[in-house]
C-alpha cells in the first residue's frame, strides 16, 4: 500500500479548512444554500482533488480522467469550492453561487458547467449513472480508470439506489467506488428518525459489495480504505464515511436545521474566525 506522510496529511487539513472559509463565504452571498453536508464532506473532497483523483485541472476535458459523480448534488458548494481551489476556475467566481446567470447552480448543471460529470439534482440517480460510467469504462480496452459516486445517507431511502447497487454486483465493478456520507441528518430531522438505515456496512456487504467503514474527517483513514480498495477485484465497493455535518463550525455541527440553511452576515463572522483559529493551529 502507498503510505501518504504526515507533511502531506498536514497539508490537506490545511487545504481542507480553506475550502471551508469558502463554502462559508460562498453561502453567505448567496443567502441560501446547503451548509451542514458541505462542510462535513470537505474533507472527502480534499484527498479526492489533491491526492487520489486522476484528473488535469488544465485539462479538464481529458479522456483518461478518473470520473466523480456527486449524487447528493445540494452539497455542491464543497464540489465548486475544491474545484475553485484545485485551480478549475478562480476562486472569486465561487462569489456568484446560486446568481442569475452563474456557471455555479444551487445543484451541478453540465450545461452551465461541463466541467462537472453529470446535473445532479433529484435524489438517488447518482449510483445509477456511476454505474453506467463504469460498464462503459470497462469496455475501454486499456484505460485504467476509476468511478467515484458520492451519495448522501438520507438518499439511500431513494429505491433506484437499491436496483443499481444489485447491477453493479452482478457485473463485478471493481473500478467503481460510492462514497456514502454517514453524517445521520436529512432535511426532515435524523435520518434514523426519517426511515431507519440501520446498520448500512450489513446492507451492501449482503449485496456483495466491498465494504470499508472509516472516519471520514481522517485522511489516512480515508487514505488507507481507497488504497486497500485499489487492490479489490472481482467486485464493487463503497466507503462508508461517518462524518460530521456542519464539521469546523460548533454551532453547525451534528445539528440538522443546517442542513439546507445558509448563514447569516453574524453567524458568517463567527464561522470564519473559528475556522481562521483552526488555521493557525495546523501551522
Amino acid at each position: 500500500m502507498e503510505t501518504i506522510t504526515d507533511k502531506k496529511i498536514e497539508g490537506l487539513k490545511i487545504k481542507a479548512n480553506n475550502i471551508r472559509k469558502s463554502i462559508i463565504e460562498m453561502l453567505y452571498e448567496a443567502k441560501s444554500g446547503h451548509t451542514a453536508g458541505a462542510l462535513g464532506m470537505a474533507d472527502i473532497f480534499t484527498y479526492l482533488y489533491f491526492y487520489s483523483l486522476k484528473h488535469k485541472p488544465e485539462n479538464p476535458m481529458w479522456s483518461d480522467r478518473d470520473r466523480l459523480v456527486l449524487s447528493n448534488g445540494h452539497i455542491c458548494p464543497v464540489l465548486y469550492a475544491t474545484m475553485a481551489h484545485a485551480g478549475y476556475f478562480e476562486i472569486k467566481e465561487l462569489q456568484t453561487l446560486r446568481k442569475f446567470g452563474s456557471r455555479l447552480q444551487g445543484h451541478p448543471h453540465r450545461e452551465f458547467l461541463p466541467i462537472v460529470e453529470t446535473s445532479s439534482g433529484p435524489l438517488g440517480e447518482g449510483i445509477s449513472q456511476s454505474v453506467g460510467m463504469a460498464i462503459a469504462s470497462r469496455m475501454e480496452n486499456g484505460i485504467d480508470r476509476t468511478i467515484y459516486c458520492l451519495v448522501g445517507d438520507g438518499e439511500l431511502d431513494e429505491g433506484q439506489n437499491w436496483e443499481a447497487i444489485m447491477l453493479a454486483s452482478k457485473e463485478k465493478l471493481d473500478n467503481l467506488i460510492v462514497i456514502v456520507d454517514r453524517n445521520f441528518i436529512q432535511i426532515d430531522g435524523k435520518t434514523e428518525s426519517v426511515m431507519p438505515l440501520n446498520d448500512l456496512a450489513s446492507k451492501w456487504e449482503s449485496f456483495n459489495w466491498n465494504v470499508e467503514v472509516i472516519n471520514g474527517h481522517d485522511f489516512r483513514d480515508i487514505h488507507n480504505a481507497i488504497y486497500k480498495i485499489k487492490s479489490t477485484k472481482g467486485k464493487p465497493s463503497v466507503i462508508i464515511a461517518n462524518t460530521t455535518p456542519g464539521k469546523g463550525v460548533k454551532e453547525f455541527e451534528n445539528n440538522y436545521l443546517w442542513h439546507g440553511k445558509a448563514p447569516n452576515k453574524e453567524e458568517t463572522n463567527m464561522a470564519i474566525e473559528e475556522l481562521k483559529i483552526i488555521g493557525e493551529q495546523l501551522f
